[in-house]
């Protein structure tokens, strides 16, 4: 009950049409149930006895029914469809704003394909189940009750027949979807599988071409989803049986009925005063179709909600998933300074692990100052700087900014003032003008041509006929690899923050460029506290400090001319780098 209440929140402003369409089904109905008592009465008493009056004055009244009911039938169904898209819309739209709310670590645990998955395609089934059950779940309770009073009005012990099939149905039912609903699990948790693939082969294409990897990535598609329809074939097997089923359990009952019918009806000499008549055992035989077709409907009903109960909960899952980040109540807004400080952290990005990711990390930037982070692959630079802006939290220690612990602070407020430049520089599509804005949405043109220039990008920006109206593929695909970094560069500059973090954010420009980046940014935004992270020494010589890393923890610290004089890790990496030219003493 708990995850169909959680499902309803999202129906909102649609509750009222979810409402009445099975009011309207329900009406539909009685009108339904009434046609065959007066079909009933055009026989025994228009037809039998001959009178034309009583024909064309039910049968009048029978068609103002049937048309009434026939408009009532496509109001509950215009109302069910309106309620059903509308559901689904929202439902989409709260999953994809909680999504937004999530941390790293939340959307880590689910993975990118999973939440896709659940935004798409378990979305739409659990659309088209709700659908159902606002129509046939309302029209198969209501047809049954309605159909089985009038069926017992006629003759309760024909009746009886339609309770004695009732529990072989609900058996047969029962065995059906309690052995199809696992394997319709385990089915939604492939499909997650099959769009992880399809997002890596998309993304990684030019790789995928330039290997020669396509029977490769061909196969390894077709493997998945020939396990989906291995799934769903046998879960589809099993369910078939509820036709068959239904099918035995209606023509059972029809024989029944009319064999005991006929025996009663020829002792009762087609007197309904002593047993039945003629015109109630076509009623009954009428009543018997609905009430079987109403058992069948709902078998669908609970065939729907099996399929689509394994995504209600991948879906609840989400929704019920707590941010592991949240700003404190009355959190501070206003961020002093630049000044980072580390005071004895650990990180571990999962609590259970035995190994901490980051250990003692101990360290003070003062506002402006410039931080130069160099080490090996992971060495964890990366999980340091994203514990500055509570991208993660620390597992143990502080971080603080501007003098107060970063978990004081408002999480917008915080945000706004660290400007990241990540490893995967990311350009979403658009024109170039609305990929910078990203930086701020306020900023003037003369603002982001200055934001372009420090960032070196007005040079190539200039050679697009558009400029800065150029469109940008999805993912920057028709931007090189040093204009996507410059422009992500100059997206963050926009923002004007308190502090810079660039985390390998120049590997594929130029060493000359890097230089001119460098030196603009130390002229331009001096009180910007500036964290560079790269792997060349030339990118980080000039820092005011630099500190080494090495397993998670700070090996070295100080000036480029104190380390070389050390000579420890960032001696070595030096003098490889000077003999492979990449440095010019």
């Amino acid at each position: 009950m708990y995850m169909i209440k959680r499902l309803l929140q999202s129906l909102k402003q649609y509750r009222k049409n979810a409402l009445k369409a099975p009011l309207y089904v329900s009406l539909e109905v009685f009108l339904e149930v009434l046609i065959p008592f007066f079909m009933a009465y055009i026989i025994d008493r228009g037809i039998d006895a001959g009178d034309m009056g009583v024909i064309f004055r039910m049968g009048g009244l029978l068609l103002v029914v049937a048309f009434v009911a026939l408009l009532l039938g496509a109001l509950a169904g215009k109302h069910a469809a309106i309620a059903s898209a509308g559901f689904a819309k929202n439902l989409r739209k709260d999953l994809f704003y909680h999504i937004q709310e999530l941390s790293f670590a939340n959307i880590d645990k689910f993975n990118t394909s999973s939440l896709i998955t659940r935004l798409t395609t378990d979305i739409t089934y659990v659309q088209q189940s709700f659908q159902m059950v606002v129509r046939m779940a309302a029209r198969s309770p209501v047809m049954l009750t309605f159909a089985l009073i009038a069926a017992f009005q006629i003759n309760p012990r024909l009746s009886m027949i339609f309770l004695a099939m009732l529990p072989i149905l609900a058996v047969g039912l029962y065995f059906i979807i309690r052995n199809a609903f696992p394997i319709f699990r385990r089915v939604f948790k492939t499909y997650d599988l099959m769009n992880r693939v399809v997002q890596e082969n998309l993304r990684g294409i030019r790789v995928v071409k330039t290997f020669n990897r396509e029977e490769y990535e061909k196969e390894k598609f077709k493997e998945i989803s020939q396990s989906i329809y291995d799934g769903f074939y046998k879960a589809e097997r099993l369910l078939a049986f509820t036709m068959p089923l239904m099918q035995f359990v209606i023509y059972a009952s029809m024989i029944l009925l009319s064999w005991f019918g006929a025996r009663i009806i020829i002792a009762s000499g087609n007197n309904p005063d002593l047993g039945l008549s003629t015109g109630q055992l076509m009623s009954l035989m009428t009543y018997t179709m609905q009430i079987l077709m109403s058992l069948m409907m709902f078998s669908m009903v609970l065939v729907m909600m099996t399929i689509s109960r394994a995504s209600a909960e991948r879906i609840v899952e989400v929704l019920d998933e707590k941010s592991t980040l949240t700003s404190k109540k009355n959190a501070s807004k206003e961020i002093a300074s630049g000044e980072v400080v580390f005071e004895n952290v650990s990180f571990r990005y999962a609590k259970e692990a035995e190994k901490p990711v980051l250990s003692d990390i101990n360290l003070h930037l003062s506002a402006g100052e410039t931080l130069g982070i160099i080490g090996g692959t992971g060495s964890s630079k990366s999980s340091l700087i994203q514990l500055i802006p509570r991208l993660y939290d620390v597992s143990d220690g502080r971080v603080l900014v501007g003098g107060r612990d970063v978990r004081d602070y408002d999480l917008t407020a915080l945000r706004e003032e660290v400007a990241v430049v990540l490893q995967k520089n990311v350009l979403f599509s658009g024109t170039l003008r609305e990929n910078l804005l990203w930086g701020n949405q306020q900023a003037t043109d003369q603002e982001i041509e200055e934001a372009a220039d420090l960032a070196q990008a007005t040079e190539f920006i200039s050679t697009f006929p558009k400029g800065y109206d150029t469109p940008i593929d999805q993912g920057g695909s028709n931007v090189s690899g040093g204009q996507k970094q410059r422009l992500t560069i100059a997206r963050a500059l926009l923002k004007n923050p308190k502090i810079l973090i660039l985390d390998d954010s120049t590997s594929a420009v130029d060493t000359a460029t890097d230089a001119k980046i460098r030196r603009a940014m130390l002229g331009k935004i001096p009180d910007t506290t500036k964290i560079i992270i790269a792997q060349r020494i030339a990118s980080v010589k000039d820092a005011d400090r630099i500190i080494v890393l090495d397993e998670g923890k700070i090996k070295e610290e100080g000036t480029h001319e104190e380390l070389l004089q050390h000579g420890g890790i960032y001696r070595e990496v030096y003098d490889s780098q000077v003999k492979g030219g990449q440095i010019h003493e």
